[in-house]
C-alpha cells in the first residue's frame, strides 16, 4: 500500500486562507450566532465541522459558546489552536466515516462536505450529523449546490495578493457535479524570498433539494436557504438549517 493521501489545505494554503479569506467568517457569523442563541443560553455544546484556521470558532467562543472544533487538515488545526485557545477542544475529524460526538448544535461555513468524493459520501456525512444531534438541536452549515458549477462554467482564473502572500486559482467544471480549483500560493520568507506551493481541490456538487427528505428520515426538519441570516452569499452556495424536535 502507498502512503495515505495528502490532506487538502497543507501549511502554505492554510496560512494564505487564514490571512486572506477571513471575510467569509465575519460575513456569516451574525446569522450563525442568531440561529444558535437558544443553544448558547442553555450551555449546549457546538460541534464545528471544517473549522479551518478557527475564524468562525473564535466568533463562537467570543459569544459564549462551548465549542468542539474539528477539521481534516492538520495544518488548519495547528492555526486554529493558536488563534482560539478558548475552545473546549480542537481536533482532527474526517467525514463521513469518523464517529461524531453528540452535540446540541452542528455548524460549518467552509462547505466541508463538498470535499468528499461523491454524492453518496456527502449524504452519509449529513446522516451522521443528523444522528449526532441531540433533541432540540440545531444544524447550520453551507454546501455547494449543482448551481455552483453551472454558473461558473466560463470562469477560468482569478488572483489575490496580500502583503506577504499571493494566490492564483484556475477553475474548471469537468462535469455538472464537479468543480475543480487548481491553486498556486506564494508566501514571503523572513529573508524576503518567496516560497511556492500548488494544490488541487476537487469539490463534489450536490442537488440540495434532495437533502431535506434525506434528513427527514433521520428525524430532522431541514430547510434549504440562501443565507444564514442577512448576509449575501455567492450564488450556488446554499445553507442548510435543521432542527431536531425536542
Amino acid at each position: 500500500m502507498g502512503p495515505p493521501p495528502t490532506p487538502y489545505y497543507r501549511l502554505d494554503l492554510a496560512l494564505v486562507h487564514h490571512l486572506g479569506f477571513g471575510f467569509h467568517a465575519r460575513l456569516c457569523a451574525p446569522g450563525v450566532l442568531a440561529l444558535l442563541e437558544a443553544v448558547r443560553r442553555r450551555g449546549g455544546l457546538v460541534l464545528e465541522v471544517g473549522c479551518g484556521s478557527g475564524l468562525l470558532t473564535g466568533e463562537l467562543v467570543a459569544a459564549g459558546h462551548r465549542v468542539l472544533a474539528t477539521d481534516a487538515s492538520p495544518a488548519m488545526l495547528e492555526l486554529a489552536r493558536s488563534a482560539v485557545p478558548g475552545a473546549e477542544e480542537i481536533r482532527v475529524l474526517t467525514l463521513p466515516d469518523d464517529p461524531l460526538p453528540v452535540a446540541d448544535a452542528i455548524v460549518g461555513i467552509s462547505h466541508a462536505l463538498n470535499y468528499l468524493p461523491d454524492a453518496g459520501a456527502v449524504h452519509r456525512g449529513l446522516q451522521a450529523m443528523a444522528r449526532a444531534l441531540l433533541p432540540d438541536g440545531v444544524l447550520a452549515l453551507d454546501i455547494c449546490d449543482l448551481e455552483w458549477g453551472s454558473i461558473r462554467r466560463d470562469l477560468t482564473s482569478q488572483g489575490r495578493v496580500g502583503e506577504d502572500w499571493a494566490i492564483i486559482t484556475r477553475f474548471s467544471v469537468p462535469s455538472p457535479d464537479r468543480f475543480v480549483r487548481e491553486m498556486t500560493t506564494f508566501l514571503r520568507h523572513h529573508d524576503g524570498t518567496w516560497r511556492r506551493d500548488d494544490e488541487r481541490h476537487d469539490n463534489i456538487l450536490v442537488d440540495t433539494d434532495a437533502i431535506p427528505p434525506l434528513l427527514a428520515s433521520e428525524g430532522l426538519d431541514v430547510e434549504v436557504r440562501s443565507s444564514f441570516g442577512a448576509e449575501q452569499l455567492p450564488v450556488g452556495l446554499r445553507v442548510l438549517v435543521g432542527r431536531r424536535p425536542a
